[in-house]
């Protein structure tokens, strides 16, 4: 699926996910929780990569693969170094700037990708079998 980076496409993009999360067998709050990571991916795509909203596109691919989901986003906008995208340490305790580290949380495998002269790929697992309290 391919959408403007605008915070109100974000619904169509959590509902499908939602729906593609389902359709593969994995329980309600297990898909919940991995429809809040690519809501979380998103606007940071949004925030950060695009510097707001704007009509380039954010590119979300799902498929099953080996027993796990796979979420691949890709955004057009600022590039980013995947080695400088860490998760804030908890106990800097300030508003906002969590949503790499519970994107981590959540997903079993999360790699960020170079992708050239624009934007970043960024790949995101979840093992099928995991209930919703175990991410």
């Amino acid at each position: 699926m391919r959408i403007p980076a605008e915070p109100c496409c974000l619904r169509l993009m959590r509902a499908t996910v939602e729906s593609f999360c389902a359709a593969a067998g994995m329980d309600e709050k297990a898909g919940c929780r991995v429809v809040l990571a690519v809501d979380e991916a998103c606007t940071n795509i949004i925030r950060h990569s695009y510097e707001g909203p704007c009509e380039k596109p954010i590119v979300c691919e799902g498929r099953i693969e080996n027993g796990d989901i796979v979420i691949v986003l890709r955004d057009f906008g600022k590039k980013v170094d995947p080695a400088r995208i860490q998760p804030r340490d908890l106990s800097d305790v300030r508003p906002g700037g969590l949503g790499v580290h519970f994107i981590r949380e959540v997903m079993d495998d999360v790699t960020f990708e170079d992708c050239g002269e624009e934007g970043t790929r960024l790949h995101m697992k979840k093992h099928l079998s995991a209930k919703g309290d175990s991410a």
